[in-house]
C-alpha cells in the first residue's frame, strides 16, 4: 500500500521494504507466535520519486536517521500486525513530510518599543526593592 507524503507526493511500494518480527508487549502466548513488529525501511538518498531539491533537504534534515541513505521506522505498540503496519506508514510520512517542508522564513531583526524598554527597566527596579528589603538594617 503505497504511502502518501502530502498531495502529489506518494511513494510506491517498489519503493518500500517491510520486515517483520516478534513483537514485545501486550499479546498474551500470541506475542510468542505472531511477527506483529512492523519495520518500515525507504531508501531517500536513491529514490526516485522525489525531486533533487527535496532528495536534498530530507537526506540533511534527516542525516542522524538514515543508515546508508536509508531511513528506517518501527511499530510495535499495537497486537495486529496491520495496525503495526499502519502507524509505521504514518511514521515515515510524519518523518518525511517534515522533513521536505520549506525552510521557515527569516526573522526579521526589531527592536524593542520605547513602553517594552521602562516595563523592563521599572520590573527591574521593583525586584531591585524588593531584595533591599530582605537585607538586614545594617547594610
Amino acid at each position: 500500500m503505497p504511502v502518501t507524503i502530502r498531495p502529489g507526493l506518494v511513494i510506491p511500494d517498489a519503493e518500500l521494504n517491510w520486515r517483520f518480527s516478534r513483537s514485545s508487549g501486550p499479546g498474551g502466548q500470541s506475542v510468542n507466535t505472531t511477527d506483529s513488529r512492523a519495520e518500515l525501511s525507504f531508501d531517500v538518498a536513491r529514490s526516485a520519486v522525489l525531486p533533487d531539491r527535496l532528495r536534498t533537504r530530507a537526506v540533511e534534515r534527516l542525516g542522524d536517521r538514515l543508515v546508508d541513505g536509508v531511513l528506517t521506522v518501527t511499530a510495535s505498540e499495537h497486537r495486529a500486525q496491520l495496525r503495526n503496519r499502519e502507524a509505521a506508514q504514518a511514521r515515515l510520512a510524519a518523518l518525511l513530510a517534515d522533513a521536505i517542508a520549506p525552510p521557515p522564513p527569516p526573522r526579521r531583526a526589531t527592536k524593542p518599543s520605547r513602553g517594552a524598554k521602562e516595563r523592563r527597566l521599572a520590573e527591574k527596579k521593583r525586584r531591585g526593592q524588593i531584595k533591599q528589603l530582605r537585607r538586614p538594617d545594617g547594610d
